[in-house]
């Protein structure tokens, strides 16, 4: 694999790590009524919808013109961001994915050259690389804090969204065949 192939591939890893965490929130929030989306846990947190607030304004401001302009746009309002609109679901989810397309059109659109460049970001400069890496971890950060409410709030109607509670082995198993794993971990032989 060239230099150009190797970068390219890691710009597709970076948008399938997106990809696969836009999943986990959209799963999550399936799960939940209207209701919990705007429930915070107490008066110093976020609710779902304020934190898919400030997630989607970011990721609107740091993607679109991406390459051109400063990630932090003059019209963003991020302390707007952290105060709930109550917003239907349908608004918010519309924001939510208007800002996601941003996202992914632009990853889709670099090229060998573009992660070469420098980008600006609150007036910073950032390597294309350090702007993608900086987002990916952002956006995880407060993908976890919605997972956990979503968790929170459906109780026992939560259907797990990765491998359940005690289900590793089975998970292998399905996942390797019936091998014998537990010895995988355990040192070589001297």
């Amino acid at each position: 694999m060239d230099s150009t192939e190797l970068l390219l591939h890691w710009v597709d890893a970076t948008r399938q790590s997106f990809q696969y965490h836009k999943s986990l929130v959209d799963r999550a929030v399936a799960q939940i009524g209207d209701d919990a989306l705007h429930q915070a846990l107490d008066e110093n947190t976020n609710s779902i919808a304020v934190i898919m607030q400030h997630v989607a304004g970011n990721l609107a401001s740091r993607w679109t013109d991406f390459l051109t302009s400063d990630g932090e746009k003059p019209e963003r309002n991020r302390d707007g961001e952290f105060v709930d609109a109550r917003a239907g679901r349908a608004a918010l989810l519309a924001a939510w994915e208007e800002a996601w397309r941003a996202l992914f059109g632009t990853l889709t659109s670099l090229d060998a050259a573009d992660i070469a460049r420098t980008v600006q970001i609150r007036g910073e400069a950032h390597s294309v690389p350090l702007a993608m890496q900086r987002s990916l971890a952002h956006t995880s950060y407060h993908v976890g804090q919605i997972v956990q409410l979503a968790r929170h709030w459906a109780g026992d109607e939560w259907t797990t969204l990765t491998i359940p509670r005690g289900g590793s082995a089975a998970h292998n198993a399905a996942a390797w065949g019936n091998r014998d794993y537990a010895r995988r971990a355990e040192p070589p032989a001297s």
